[in-house]
């Protein structure tokens, strides 16, 4: 039924349009009322030579850095605060060193592992990482070792013969009482829209998206899923926090909480509800499931903002020298925590600051861009996919369309940066790369030009688009850092991804390959908030 849909889609609405074509004269109006000139900025501007800031640096930059960090305090009273050791964390570069350092964690993991991502793939490295997990649980067979992973129930069933499921069920058979597999399901997903919904649309209604990855006492967390393209060359981001027990107790009793309300895979691939949650994700009533998940996720958090409260004493430097918030957003149990605390991070960052924000999928929501354009002061830099770099290029039917799709919001918005007059100070990039797919996210803040070194990032999940607003469950870190090497590793990691990007101007959307077919721009229209 849904080829049939796409086929007449796409006869109906065949005719294509320039994104640029009758909106040009608009452009250029507001270039030659602006003042505007294209090309503003290098792109060695967001990469300007710093001074060293050693740990015997000079006490009164220091000092200043630190009055600088206070902008973030206020984190400590809407999130858990968990202070750590800046040398214990560490960034990494790119997919495979992100594939290397899952294999080499699992094999040494003694007490536990717990993997929360979208799906688990079905290649040679999938299978290599199971194997891998196995392994570990025959050198360690009368060991505490627990293993447990958390995928997303509609994307992990998704292929009649071979899935996640059926990747995890041998392990699951040979080793259940150290092995437990779970799928969350969301809520919004029952009734006659379950039945009709063929598999791929239906994880449009929404999907478990956090990529949380532990290994006893240290957590690795990423925007990165456990597949084959995520291993080689899909770009994101991956942070890596060793020996650090409470914070990696805290994520793995959040994994622990969703798979209370999920799905259990047992020995048939049957998928069971845990028997002690009252309420079915499809057959019981919606809104007592959303309000039991709701209320167990806000109890984790209280009490853990309760048990962190003494531990942001600020400003303390010799204590420890970096902080770290863990945020949520699981906008189908109605739990926003995310979006409300990013919003407040953009619109706090003071005026002499830069601000840089990644996105694989860009579709700011409306607050966001209200944040951006209405409310923040520094200088911003949006880091984007080409719609080469798009995961989505060259796919058939419908998700062919979807690289268009982003193209078209990019260009919304870039029209709305233009008419405000603030595109000397909002910049947007795109990431291009033979070859390679970009799904990075998350942000950095830097503090003034002598150094350009973020003290302040977000790394996880999110987005910043509907999807992860109102459908997705996401999970990301906020750190605070004074710690110079940490900062010297962030500062790498964004000069690595601008490296690979070309400045968006008016030019950019005149190119002929940056056509928008007809068809995306009414789908765009009506369904924007499932992108």
């Amino acid at each position: 039924m849904s080829l049939i849909c796409q086929k007449a889609i796409c006869r109906i609405f065949s005719t294509t349009t320039c994104v640029a074509g009758q909106d040009r004269l608009y452009i250029i109006r507001a270039i030659a009322r602006k003042g505007w000139q294209r090309n503003l900025v290098p792109r060695s501007a967001l990469h300007l030579p710093r001074p060293e800031m050693e740990d015997g640096g000079d006490d009164l930059q220091k000092t200043e850095l630190l009055r600088t960090l206070e902008n973030f305090k206020w984190l400590g009273n809407k999130a858990p605060c968990f202070p750590v050791n800046g040398n214990k964390i560490h960034v990494l570069s790119g997919p495979e060193s992100f594939y290397k350092t899952l294999i080499e964690k699992t094999s040494q993991a003694k007490q536990r592992i717990t993997l929360a991502s979208l799906y688990l793939g079905t290649g040679h490295h999938e299978n290599e990482l199971i194997k891998t997990i196995e392994s570990t649980l025959k050198r360690n067979p009368d060991s505490n070792l627990k293993v447990r992973v958390l995928l997303d129930a509609t994307r992990g069933s998704r292929g009649a013969k071979q899935n996640s499921r059926t990747m995890l069920l041998p392990l699951l058979q040979s080793h259940s009482q150290h092995c437990s597999v779970h799928f969350y399901h969301t809520p919004a997903l029952r009734g006659i829209l379950k039945k009709i919904l063929p598999e791929r649309w239906n994880e449009v209604v929404g999907l478990q998206h956090m990529k949380i990855y532990i290994f006893d006492d240290s957590l690795l967390i990423s925007g990165a899923n456990l597949s084959h393209d995520y291993f080689t060359n899909r770009q994101d981001r991956y942070l890596v926090v060793e020996d650090s027990k409470e914070l990696v107790d805290f994520f793995d009793q959040l994994v622990e909480t969703v798979c209370q309300f999920s799905f259990q895979l047992n020995e048939n691939n049957h998928l069971n509800l845990n028997s002690d949650f009252p309420h079915h994700p499809c057959d019981s009533n919606q809104h007592e499931f959303t309000l039991e998940a709701k209320q167990r996720i806000e109890n984790l958090f209280e009490k853990q903002l309760k048990a962190s409260s003494l531990a942001l004493q600020w400003p303390n430097p010799y204590s420890y020298d970096t902080w770290i918030f863990p945020f949520v957003q699981m906008g189908q149990l109605n739990i926003y925590m995310d979006n409300i605390l990013t919003r407040e991070i953009l619109e706090k960052v003071p005026k002499n600051a830069e601000l840089c924000l990644a996105t694989g999928y860009f579709n700011l929501t409306q607050d966001y861009m209200e944040s951006l354009l209405e409310h923040s002061s520094p200088n911003i830099h949006i880091l984007m996919a080409h719609p080469l770099a798009n995961g989505f290029f060259g796919a058939k039917g419908f998700a062919g369309g979807i690289p268009s799709g982003y193209t078209l919001l990019a260009y919304q918005f870039y029209r709305r940066v233009i008419g405000k007059a603030l595109e000397a100070r909002i910049r947007l990039w795109e990431y291009k790369r033979q070859n390679w797919t970009f799904h990075a996210k998350g942000l950095w803040i830097s503090f003034g030009r002598e150094d350009p070194r973020p003290s302040f990032t977000l790394v996880g999940s999110p987005n910043f688009g509907y999807r992860s607003v109102y459908r997705d469950l996401e999970a990301q870190l906020a750190v605070v850092t004074i710690n110079s090497s940490l900062r010297d590793q962030l500062h790498q990691e964004r000069k690595n991804l601008f490296q690979q990007a070309e400045l968006v101007s008016a030019t950019t959307f005149d190119q002929p390959e940056r056509k928008i077919p007809l068809w995306v721009r009414v789908v765009i229209k009506v369904f924007r908030r499932f992108f």
